[in-house]
């Protein structure tokens, strides 16, 4: 069974409260989480309706105490899995503070919750032969997720463009679009997850179909194609990698400001701030 780490870690209170744990510990909680999830697997077969509709989406909306398209800095991971389970209610974390120049390396660290997801599609990349501008795009694809999940190719891509080429942002605002466009020629096929994340009979939004066209004929079609191509769509438990394997390739395509992010007035200085303190009531 694929599981996401990064969303065991968060039901459990985040990488603090985990090393904490004793081994044991940790393997009771990795049985009690696949026990989860197989129990939800089972009662979706023996529903005969493996995957949802974008109508059965649709009935939930007004289920739910939050939206669906929230940043994962707003919501704790587990809430969000299935709004018919019963299951108490949990909490967020506690943020470990940041530090007074913030840099693109303490985020990763400290907020980027889709962090272990993004380090292993840049080392695929890596692996695979890619440029460092695409091993960065793939670094950076998801990193809008932490502030919104709706339409989060844009967000994540106007966040760091002040810091990066004009080639990295476009690979990064059009892996969105493109994730829903299967290309044979470089072997990616349509995710299955998206079959329950969106609805069997889903269908993208014109604004997604445009993007994709604009974006398939463009000069670097290719690099927002090999971010999907290294996207990792179930998160490999047994691989760890560190932001220590690309502090190189940050140094030398992304524009770390002096001041720290956040502090630097930029048009998107606010949206770091709200990551360094997403607990602002204002």
């Amino acid at each position: 069974m694929d599981i996401d780490r990064s969303v065991v870690v968060a039901s459990l209170g985040g990488e603090t409260a985990v090393k904490d744990m004793s081994h044991e510990a940790r393997a009771d909680a990795l049985e009690d989480y696949l026990a989860a999830r197989l129990q939800a697997a089972v009662a979706a077969r023996q529903s005969n309706k493996p995957y949802p509709t974008v109508a059965d989406h649709e009935e939930r909306v007004d289920r739910r105490g939050y939206r669906r398209g929230v940043g994962r800095l707003f919501v704790h991971e587990h809430n969000i899995q299935d709004p018919d389970a019963e299951a108490p209610t949990l909490t967020v974390p506690r943020l470990a503070p940041m530090p007074p120049k913030p840099t693109l390396i303490d985020f990763f660290r400290l907020r980027f919750a889709t962090s272990a997801h993004l380090l292993q599609s840049a080392r695929l990349a890596q692996k695979r032969g890619a440029s460092e501008e695409t091993i960065l795009a793939c670094l950076l694809h998801d990193t809008g997720q932490s502030l919104m999940k709706a339409d989060h190719g844009y967000w994540g891509a106007q966040i760091v463009e002040p810091y990066v080429s004009e080639r990295v942002a476009f690979a990064v605002r059009y892996h969105q679009a493109l994730r829903f466009y299967p290309d044979p020629s470089v072997g990616y096929e349509y995710p299955e997850t998206y079959y329950r994340i969106f609805g069997v009979d889903y269908v993208p939004l014109p604004h997604i179909a445009r993007a994709y066209d604009y974006a398939r004929n463009h000069k670097w079609y290719m690099d927002a194609r090999l971010v999907t191509l290294n996207d990792l769509y179930s998160f490999d438990p047994s691989v760890q990698v560190s932001i220590d394997e690309f502090t190189d390739v940050i140094g030398r395509h992304f524009r770390q400001p002096k001041e720290g992010l956040g502090n630097d007035n930029t048009p998107v200085s606010h949206m770091w701030r709200t990551m360094i303190n997403p607990d602002a009531p204002l």
